[in-house]
């Protein structure tokens, strides 16, 4: 074959693949029209009322993309999920995390009893279990680091962070990367501490 002829295939490859590699751009507004089916449970601005279910609003839009995705193709199992997905195409998707992490959080209240161990672990991390703090990835206020993917925390539901938190350490929920970052350090937590952590979360902003 003619060098010539090579060269431009082996070009056209290279730019094919990196048009496609191009991320898909959310738009809230697009997204608002296409969140009915979330609303019966995560509310229509996101602040799900109901304590097992999250709530999307001022979540990052990179975190809720990828869940969407995942949920999608069957890399995080959410029962009352299955299929509801289904039809939407990745513009979809984008949109509606677009919209979801443009709405404002509301904030929950922390047990008194479990904010002295909550706040320990979370902003300390446990040494002696080798535990790091939740800051590093999920920052002081629980804002996490939306350009990194990282979750935004603060104001969840205390009920669905346990659900999660319980989920990773038995390994019922493995999205969390190869790394398996989350699955160990849910890992190193005992029953307590992870009621202390999620209640502290609920009440941080």
């Amino acid at each position: 074959m003619n060098k010539l002829v090579v060269s431009l295939l082996l070009t056209l490859g290279v730019a094919g693949a990196a048009t496609a590699a191009q991320p898909v751009k959310g738009d809230a507004a697009a997204g608002q029209a296409k969140t009915a089916v979330c609303g019966a449970c995560h509310n229509p601005d996101g602040n799900s009322l109901a304590p097992n279910f999250p709530k999307l609003a001022g979540q990052g839009q990179r975190y809720l993309e990828k869940q969407l995705h995942d949920i999608k193709s069957g890399k995080r199992t959410v029962l009352e999920m299955t299929g509801m997905l289904t039809a939407f195409s990745d513009q979809d998707l984008a949109d509606i995390a677009a919209y979801f992490a443009s709405q404002k959080g509301s904030v929950g209240a922390a047990d008194p009893k479990l904010v002295e161990r909550g706040r320990a672990l979370f902003n300390g991390g446990d040494l002696e279990k080798g535990m790091p703090a939740c800051t590093g990835c999920h920052s002081p206020n629980g804002a996490g680091i939306a350009l990194a993917g990282f979750p935004h925390l603060g104001g969840q539901h205390a009920q669905y962070v346990t659900k999660q938190l319980t989920d990773f350490r038995e390994g019922n929920r493995t999205n969390d990367g190869d790394a398996m970052t989350m699955r160990t350090i849910a890992g190193k937590l005992s029953n307590h501490d992870i009621e202390a952590l999620a209640s502290y979360i609920q009440g941080l902003h």
